[in-house]
């Protein structure tokens, strides 16, 4: 798919992609979202990177599942917004079943902090805000 040369890549702070296979995930995700105050968009792995497209959220939180690969497929286009902006906008969040850091998972370099996975508020929510306020 090309990208037209009159679509405008919006940038919204106050929007966080999350992103995962498990629709469940995602509802437990976009609460502790809108606990910061923030406006969670859900989308699943497949339809992630049309939002990314047009939008250049705040944040993106990724649901790596059990394997840390679900959402390997947009690590390419937020890596070119990105470089595109010259900083590491947007910051990404991985959740994980692993706990370390993404250089000790091995994982992608666009990935700036992980979360160990079970999801709770306690060890979300400091992580979005923290990223959303740098």
């Amino acid at each position: 798919m090309t990208r037209d040369s009159r679509t405008e890549t919006i940038r919204d702070p106050s929007q966080v992609l999350v992103v995962g296979r498990s629709p469940i995930n995602r509802v437990v995700i976009s609460k502790i979202v809108e606990r910061s105050g923030l406006k969670p968009i859900s989308e699943s792995p497949d339809t992630a990177a049309k939002v990314l497209r047009s939008l250049i959220p705040g944040a993106v939180v990724l649901d790596g599942g059990a394997d840390n690969k679900d959402c390997d497929n947009l690590m390419s286009g937020i890596d070119a917004l990105r470089r595109a902006s010259g900083k590491p906008v947007p910051p990404v969040i991985l959740l994980s079943t692993k706990n370390g850091t993404p250089e000790s998972l091995g994982l992608s370099s666009v990935i700036d902090v992980v979360v160990a996975k079970p999801i709770t508020p306690e060890r979300l929510q400091p992580v979005i805000d923290r990223l959303i306020s740098r």
